[in-house]
């Protein structure tokens, strides 16, 4: 059996689909159907259920948020608008191109953390699971089950892409030289993330998840986030330039 060069590894919440606006989006139907106080009660719950799993839970919450209004007709309407929500339409503008170039240059796997029901939910609906042809990996601390991982797609060497460079430092400890770690600039975690000192930094930073169509299989196989812009931007001049005569 031959061994893949390379497998990218993909998270998904805020990396190819902005999980903030389904937040958002949440956050004013609980407030049309329940009114402040009963949303600012699911959020606790949320947030009291994250504590303690590791990982968002939104329909554990709900779960929790109906001991108070088990008689509350609009508890059933929640239920379809978690599981039916359009996450086709919250992914980011060229997430789709990014893991078709990634595939002509390895093997695209998602990677993500999540319960067993509504994350797969996620990724079906948003048209993620069909982009990565079933690869698809969801674990309760992703960067807890890296030998898993490799076990299911072994590899020469990986690409984790991800929102949060705090995980990405975790993983890079753990792979060390067998990982290039990109960070993708997205979303609430990416912004509190430049607050914080990281020991380990991304190896690859890109502002948007569609700067990676910009980049080659040399830009991501163990290089530096200068290196890896400087050779995107480069390309772009390129592109953008007249043809000489």
């Amino acid at each position: 059996m031959t061994v893949p060069r390379v497998v990218f590894l993909l998270d998904v919440d805020n990396t190819l689909l902005d999980n903030d606006r389904f937040a958002a989006d949440l956050t004013a139907r609980l407030d049309h159907d329940f009114g402040r106080t009963e949303r600012e009660r699911y959020w606790s719950i949320y947030a009291e259920l994250r504590d303690q799993l590791g990982y968002a839970d939104y329909l554990g919450a709900l779960q929790g948020f109906r001991a108070g209004s088990d008689d509350e007709p609009a508890l059933l309407r929640m239920s379809a608008f978690l599981l039916d929500y359009p996450f086709m339409e919250r992914l980011y503008p060229r997430a789709l191109d990014a893991i078709r170039h990634l595939r002509t240059m390895g093997t695209a796997v998602i990677l993500s953390d999540g319960d067993i029901v509504f994350q797969p939910r996620k990724i079906q609906r948003s048209g993620l699971w069909d982009a990565v042809a079933g690869r698809v990996l969801v674990y309760l601390h992703k960067e807890r089950m890296l030998d898993v991982m490799e076990r299911h797609f072994a590899a020469r060497h990986y690409v984790m892409i991800d929102d949060k460079p705090q995980l990405l430092a975790a993983m890079k400890r753990a792979l060390r030289d067998r990982l290039t770690t990109v960070f993708v600039r997205q979303g609430h975690y990416a912004a509190a993330s430049a607050r914080i000192a990281i020991d380990t930094v991304p190896d690859v930073i890109v502002e948007h998840i569609g700067d990676l169509c910009e980049l080659a299989l040399r830009d991501l196989h163990g290089v530096t986030a200068s290196r890896a812009a400087g050779a995107a931007h480069e390309r772009t001049v390129q592109e953008s330039s007249p043809e000489q005569p």
